[in-house]
């Protein structure tokens, strides 16, 4: 497998490649015959890096077919789609996996994340000549990194990679390079239909049991609220909930219970409900295959076969593909559909619990409730009535203590004691997500659950990389500003420091406008260097992260 990464000037070239089973790394610069040398040793391998798909894999076509990479590169960065600038790209085959695909970030985000240098290359891409020996090996060492950093991203989403291998063995090799929601159009034989006349036209599901709560199916079925844009806000077992067209969610706010908790959640929700109620895309000829794919995942699961992996990906992926106008699967009403019964049948479960618990928190797909000994036999009866009822399975899962500020952002301490976490406040951080002063979340988790005043926690962590925020610009701004310096990058890291440092803005690109970069401290110093095993320095405003820390705890419990 190969991981590589290009860099392309107005007349110079330089590609590097990492060798991943051979462990070396090559580096081809101005050199069209040594590219075309490694590319027919190696064109029968994968050739994986961060957004290929879109850039690189067209730079590597355009050298071997003679075109100008220089030429296709600006012709990329304008907007354009690589594959549309020549026919000849088609003769030249490449196994392309974007590691990419899956996430949301720069490649310079994750690095930042990962507390390593993401400080930008001296040289500028618009350089009119050529570059000269020592710039070269400058550019070369800057790709080299971006090489080694993209292998440490690759191995962190290992996970992504082998489903996607999995998925490759359901179809064919050259759709490698496809998202997991292409590969599950591919897949499940979707055809493209015009499924865009009937967007609203919904029914409810015959297995619904619904008294005091009708009037929200009632809302659903009016066309007065057949818009995206509406919302029902509404009382709920004593709990305000919104439904939407998008889902429900509905939580007791600044809620912190110990006792018995039981969290209820319907086991793989949509594609349940796609088969049992016949709510797959219309664009699948063949609707069967999907409850097939389904047996044929459970069995697999069952006897450990990896494949199951790439199975649940398939089922779960379809969903999102059925609300997507450029997939196959693309079918409105159906989507909307499955997401409407899905909430009300949760409703109905909340219709009939609701005398014998509290209920703290709804979502998509489960109910947080909590209860007294006396009445959980009640409880099981009636959870398994709806379920035989509904067709739809749910899985228990037993807590005993709940921190919550709202349905996005809680703490549960489940009867083994292990921590279950979701919201940008409190979850736990991958090393892909350590970017938003992790230490805020390390010191609001430890006052919750092990009651130790965020001061403590924040005066005694001398790890500087628990206090970095990485910040980067897209879209619409094109420069970062630190004081009145213009900065040559566009993603940073940043610390809050002392009241003689400067803040950290960013300029709009049509207005030329400051504006000040979201959540940022008044003063900041930047540290774009590997961070890893630096200390917090002197002028690390230790203070501000306290703040903030009380700040967002106070909504945990104040009323």
């Amino acid at each position: 497998m190969q991981i590589y990464d290009c860099e392309v000037f107005k007349y110079d070239w330089l590609l590097v490649f990492a060798d991943l089973k051979q462990r070396t790394f090559t580096v081809i610069k101005n050199n069209v015959q040594a590219l075309k040398k490694y590319y027919e040793t190696h064109k029968y391998e994968i050739w994986a890096g961060f957004n290929t798909k879109n850039y690189d894999q067209y730079i590597v076509k355009a050298l071997l077919t003679k075109h100008d990479p220089y030429k296709v590169s600006q012709f990329i960065i304008g907007g354009e789609q690589g594959f549309n600038y020549s026919d000849d790209f088609r003769s030249v085959n490449l196994y392309t996996y974007d590691i990419y695909n899956n996430l949301t970030h720069s490649l310079k985000f994750y690095e930042g994340s990962l507390g390593d240098s993401i400080e930008e290359s001296v040289i500028p891409f618009n350089i009119d000549r050529k570059l000269t020996d020592e710039e070269l090996r400058v550019v070369e060492k800057y790709c080299r990194h971006d090489v080694e950093e993209t292998i440490k991203v690759f191995f962190e989403t290992l996970p992504d990679f082998e489903a996607q291998l999995g998925l490759v063995k359901l179809t064919r090799p050259q759709h490698l390079s496809k998202t997991q929601t292409q590969m599950s159009s591919i897949i499940l034989k979707a055809e493209n239909l015009d499924t865009t006349y009937d967007e609203f036209n919904i029914d409810l599901p015959d297995t619904l049991k619904l008294t005091k709560y009708r009037y929200v199916a009632d809302w659903y079925m009016d066309t007065e609220n057949h818009s995206y844009d509406k919302a029902l806000d509404t009382d709920v077992a004593g709990v305000l909930h919104s439904f939407a067209w998008g889902g429900v969610h509905g939580a007791r706010e600044r809620c912190h219970y110990k006792g018995n908790i039981l969290i209820l959640d319907v086991a793989s929700l949509y594609p349940s409900l796609m088969i049992r109620y016949g709510l797959l895309s219309r664009a699948v000829r063949k609707p069967e295959t999907y409850k097939e794919l389904r047996d044929k995942r459970i069995e697999y699961k069952k006897h450990h076969n990896p494949l199951q992996l790439p199975l649940k990906l398939v089922l779960n992926k379809t969903y999102g593909a059925m609300k997507d106008k450029n997939n196959s699967l693309y079918d409105p009403r159906q989507a909307n559909r499955v997401c409407v019964y899905g909430q009300l049948l949760i409703l109905d479960l909340i219709e009939k619990l609701e005398a014998y618990c509290e209920l703290l928190q709804s979502n998509t797909d489960g109910i947080f409730i909590k209860y007294t000994d006396d009445n959980l036999q009640t409880i099981n009866d009636i959870v398994a009535e709806w379920q035989s009822r509904t067709g739809l399975s749910l899985e228990k899962t037993d807590a005993g203590e709940i921190w919550q500020k709202d349905v996005n952002n809680y703490i549960l301490k489940l009867k083994d004691n292990t921590l279950k976490s979701k919201g940008a406040y409190v979850k736990k951080l991958s090393s892909l997500d350590y970017a938003d002063m992790p230490i805020i979340n390390i010191a609001i988790t430890e006052a919750l659950v092990s009651n130790t005043p965020v001061e403590k926690t924040i005066n005694e962590c001398n790890k500087l990389i628990d206090f970095q925020l990485v910040c980067k610009i897209t879209g619409k701004f094109d420069a970062i500003f630190y004081g009145d310096t213009e900065l040559n990058e566009k993603c940073v890291r940043v610390f809050a420091g002392d009241i003689t440092l400067p803040n950290i803005t960013k300029r709009h690109t049509d207005t030329q406008v400051l504006h000040k970069i979201s959540n940022t401290p008044e003063h900041v110093f930047i540290d774009n260097t590997d961070i890893h095993e630096k200390p917090v320095p002197n002028n690390l405003d230790r203070q501000f992260y306290i703040d903030l820390a009380n700040k967002r705890l106070k909504e945990f419990y104040e009323k």
